[in-house]
């Protein structure tokens, strides 16, 4: 993708959102960081049905750790992968306390070395909290990169790599979320909503979908009989005009 067309694919993306947040629902820093942890391989809206209450009672390192891992396991049930992130909630909340001052560190190493913490919940914490020009590439956001040509890669990394060396420096602090809103609503991975789509003339997909595909079957085979019936009609009033 030329330099050009990637300007005017943020600057499209600015102009429908401004000021896009996250959906996860959250109250600081802290709260930002455990629903990031929590959302691996699971939907925003689950996450947040879960800590809803998990953060109505405890929303503090240290009130974590005083809620106690079986208690946290039971709000967060309904989250896949439960267990093991109610092991992590617990154990990054004791690190937060004994290192950082129960303070979640605006630093990439330090909050990679808490537990259940990698480079993707790094880069959203570090661009939500404070504001700083990350990416955060997940799976919605490595596929609309290699779908649009924005950023083809092969891994989440040197997608991210190319992304922060590729998108315009003003459109730096929201591209994750114009991002990954763009291809959780609209460039989907089964089947994109190319119809709906204000950057479709940007987007070098092939298999770009069409309004007719979005029709019931039932719906498009009446379109295409009405059709035939249309051209046989012009065939045979040709026909009577000729004779």
């Amino acid at each position: 993708m030329k330099p050009a067309i990637r300007e005017e694919l943020f600057r499209r993306f600015q102009e429908k959102s401004p000021n896009p947040e996250t959906e996860l629902e959250y109250s600081s820093t802290y709260t930002l960081l455990v629903a990031v942890v929590l959302s691996a391989q699971a939907t925003d809206i689950g996450v947040n049905k879960a800590t809803g209450p998990l953060f109505a009672v405890a929303d503090t390192p240290e009130k974590i750790v005083a809620l106690g891992e079986a208690r946290v396991r039971d709000y967060i049930k309904t989250i896949g992968l439960y267990r093991n992130k109610a092991k992590n909630v617990i154990a990054l909340s004791e690190q937060l306390i004994a290192k950082h001052g129960g303070e979640v560190p605006r630093d990439r190493d330090a909050l990679e070395a808490l537990p259940g913490v990698g480079r993707k919940t790094a880069n959203v914490v570090l661009n939500v909290a404070f504001g700083e020009d990350t990416m955060a590439v997940d799976t919605h956001i490595f596929r609309l990169s290699n779908r649009l040509g924005l950023a083809p890669g092969k891994t989440p990394l040197e997608v991210e790599l190319k992304l922060l060396k590729r998108i315009p420096k003003p459109y730096m602090q929201h591209a994750h979320h114009w991002l990954i809103l763009h291809g959780r609503y609209i460039c989907k991975a089964r089947k994109p909503d190319c119809p709906s789509c204000y950057v479709s003339d940007l987007c070098s997909f092939k298999g770009k979908t069409t309004a007719e595909a979005d029709e019931p079957p039932k719906a498009r085979a009446k379109g295409k009989a009405k059709a035939k019936a249309r051209t046989r009609a012009r065939a045979k009033k040709a026909s009577t005009s000729k004779a």
